[in-house]
């Protein structure tokens, strides 16, 4: 019979090393570099602030990644609520202390970083309900007592979130917390009621937003509505990416960005600088590294033995998943604008931590797959 302490042991420093997906590793590496061409690019060419900046983020956040794989799994399974509590202590301390920049109270100066405590929420809030719902019996899982907790610690940060505001992250990391619940086996009855009863109180909901949230809910309705103003961004955002045609304008050639016709080229607006410069073929390569990602996440997922391991992993793919399509359906036009960074490639310290983290973690049930967590 399997014997935790005797697996542990025989876990040499070779046997670790040899476990790592390897595939996944390459594939957040060659993203990384992609990323760092891309900002290159929106600094016009040249070594300024932002491009250092992201290299020298993505170098420590790779290499804490790399760390934080070899770390047990058991030490995240039995540091799970505490990660969240840790998490929403920072959230509060946004509320009375945090900094404030274009209307928006979301960061904590740490001298250091600045950090947006919402970004590592994500990853928070998928551990508390993976450790949760592990030590639950799925004849328990959706009996009321049982669904009182996850809804408090799910609506709690999403409200705190809500107040800063910033009402895209908050919807993201609901999604994140609504996934892990989904896949633990809580009925489709509960989301159905959870659903009307969101639908009723929208109306009240869209009285509480901000002028700028309501601008670009109209604005994605109708964005040639207001070209100049709340829907240049987005119709800048579509010329530049049709204009990229097949195989783009070439790279550091890309007109719409280098004649700053678009705005947050750097942050959430990163894939459309890039498409316009490599064009449909390198917007595909994208997708591909991040279809594989994905497709990774879920593989180790499938092979880690503990449920705890499978709930996160399977949480965190269809999370990442969120956020990639999120980003590019909102510069496509497709979906509102909610302020999305594109996990890796946009710029933006916080966001890159919490993904790199989220994956670090995702390495540990790799690493440690065949070791039962209780």
């Amino acid at each position: 019979m399997f014997q935790p302490r005797s697996i542990q042991s025989s876990l040499s420093i070779k046997d670790k090393i040899l476990s790592i997906d390897y595939v996944l590793v390459i594939s957040i590496l060659i993203l990384g570099i992609v990323s760092m061409f891309a900002m290159y690019s929106t600094d016009g060419g040249e070594f300024k602030y932002h491009t250092k900046s992201h290299i020298l983020r993505f170098s420590i956040f790779f290499l804490m990644f790399l760390f934080l794989s070899f770390i047990q799994i058991r030490f995240w399974h039995s540091t799970s609520y505490l990660i969240y509590i840790f998490c929403f202590i920072l959230l509060v301390g946004v509320k009375y202390f945090g900094l404030t920049s274009s209307g928006s109270q979301r960061w904590l100066n740490f001298y250091f970083m600045n950090l947006q405590p919402s970004e590592l929420m994500k990853i928070g809030l998928i551990l508390f309900l993976a450790k949760y719902y592990h030590r639950i019996s799925i004849e328990n899982i959706n009996r009321l007592k049982f669904l009182f907790l996850p809804i408090v610690v799910l609506i709690a940060p999403v409200l705190l979130v809500i107040m800063q505001p910033d009402l895209g992250t908050a919807l993201l990391i609901a999604a994140g917390g609504i996934t892990v619940a989904w896949l633990a086996g809580v009925r489709a009855k509960f989301f159905a009621y959870a659903s009307l009863i969101f639908i009723s109180l929208l109306p009240i909901a869209i009285s509480f937003l901000k002028p700028y949230q309501k601008a670009r809910i109209l604005t994605f309705l109708n964005p040639e509505k207001d070209p100049l103003g709340a829907g240049y961004q987005i119709i800048q955002s579509k010329i530049a990416i049709g204009s990229g045609g097949l195989f783009g304008k070439g790279f550091l050639n890309g007109s719409q960005s280098y004649l700053d016709y678009l705005p947050e080229k750097h942050t959430d607006f990163i894939f459309t600088l890039f498409s316009e410069e490599f064009g449909f073929s390198g917007s595909l390569f994208i997708l591909l590294l991040y279809a594989i990602i994905i497709w990774r996440i879920v593989k180790i997922g499938n092979i880690t033995r503990s449920n705890f391991g499978k709930l996160y992993c399977y949480s965190f793919a269809t999370a990442f998943f969120i956020y990639v399509v999120v980003n590019m359906g909102m510069v496509l036009g497709l979906l509102p604008i909610v302020g999305s960074p594109l996990p890796i490639m946009s710029y933006g310290g916080s966001s890159m931590m919490a993904i790199m983290l989220g994956l670090g973690i995702t390495m540990a049930c790799k690493i440690y797959k065949d070791i039962p967590v209780n």
